[in-house]
């Protein structure tokens, strides 16, 4: 299962919710959707966009009291099957090789930007996701960077810390 939200607070008196997603696929929210918790399983009866989050309507959660009781509850659901797309589990732990075969580091973690999430490895680097060309889920990732990104790193010194930050 992967996290998916979480459900910030009460929206009203109905047992509406408000709920932060950590996935940009709103389908999630979908009429009918199955979300899971750590202890039951959710089932959207409405959802809507409302200032950059979602007012929910879950079946079961009939009044204000019920809401409160999920505030903070975070959200689950089964991976999508959508072979267009990179998923984070898929990238996490899989090692970046350049186009030039060069092997540059391990992803420990898919940072959100703004332009681009960036894949940060364990060398310290960071790599837009735009660059990848290729991925065999949870083991390799191929990269077409620029020539000369991987050396601002070097340029760093041997403390693997990126350009500016101190060590």
């Amino acid at each position: 299962m992967l996290e998916v939200g979480r459900v910030t607070g009460p929206h009203g008196v109905r047992g509406d919710v408000v709920v932060s997603l950590t996935t940009n696929r709103t389908e999630r929210l979908s009429t009918g959707a199955v979300l899971a918790s750590a202890d039951r399983e959710l089932v959207v009866r409405t959802a809507r966009s409302h200032k950059g989050a979602w007012i929910v309507a879950f079946d079961g959660v009939a009044d204000r009291n019920a809401a409160e009781a999920l505030s903070g509850t975070l959200l689950y659901a089964e991976p999508l099957d959508d072979p267009e797309e990179l998923w984070v589990h898929e990238l996490i732990g899989a090692e970046v090789i350049d186009q030039h075969g060069t092997r540059r580091g391990v992803v420990a973690e898919v940072v959100q930007n703004p332009a681009s999430d960036l894949l940060e490895l364990d060398s310290g680097a960071l790599v837009p996701v735009a660059f990848v060309t290729g991925l065999t889920p949870g083991e390799r990732i191929a990269v077409e960077a620029p020539d000369g990104i991987f050396d601002l790193m070097n340029d760093a010194g041997d403390s693997g810390s990126a350009p500016g930050t101190p060590s």
